[in-house]
């Protein structure tokens, strides 16, 4: 276990032990304050770790789909997807809604399967690519939804076969046209 306080339950899943508070943030939400590393995962409090990224930024879609291919480009797919998941966040309209969750759904994706967690990634990328696909005819924001779609389909099914676990930055795509 990666805290000296956590406590093992019968799920395997480890949680802070009665009497010991969680991180919160000013809002009083639950927040994990322990660093992370690139992929999103939680070391040691005290170990050194990756810059997180900022939440409940507002960046115009062109923007985040900047930042997003920078993260992912840099073998950061978990950060990516905080980028897309604000952008999912940010708009009500509901197709809209929808192709930014189903970005947020992939860069999720790669960030599994980097992380050797082959099943969960096949499922986002699924996902993610269904979540899109209805934009394949008129791609908003420059989006390259079609080659997505492609691309998550394809990588969910040549996971099946592989026997390494991929580099993230070895299976980012391209987020624009």
């Amino acid at each position: 276990m990666g805290d000296e306080h956590e406590q093992e339950t019968e799920s395997g899943r480890t949680r802070a032990p009665a009497g010991v508070r969680r991180d919160r943030d000013e809002e009083g939400r639950a927040r994990n304050a322990r660093p992370r590393d690139g992929l999103g995962r939680p070391l040691p409090h005290g170990a050194t770790g990756v810059e997180r990224q900022p939440e409940g930024v507002s960046r115009t879609p062109e923007q985040a789909l900047t930042e997003a291919q920078q993260l992912l480009d840099d073998g950061k797919p978990f950060h990516a997807h905080e980028v897309l998941e604000d952008a999912w966040k940010e708009t009500s309209d509901p197709d809209e809604r929808a192709l930014w969750r189903g970005m947020a759904q992939l860069a999720v994706g790669i960030t599994h399967a980097a992380r050797g967690n082959t099943k969960g990634a096949q499922s986002l990328l699924r996902r993610g690519a269904d979540n899109i696909r209805p934009h394949s005819s008129a791609p908003p924001h420059g989006i390259a939804v079609a080659g997505l779609v492609d691309w998550a389909e394809a990588l969910a099914d040549e996971l099946d076969f592989r026997t390494d676990t991929p580099a993230a930055e070895a299976i980012a795509p391209r987020l624009s046209r």
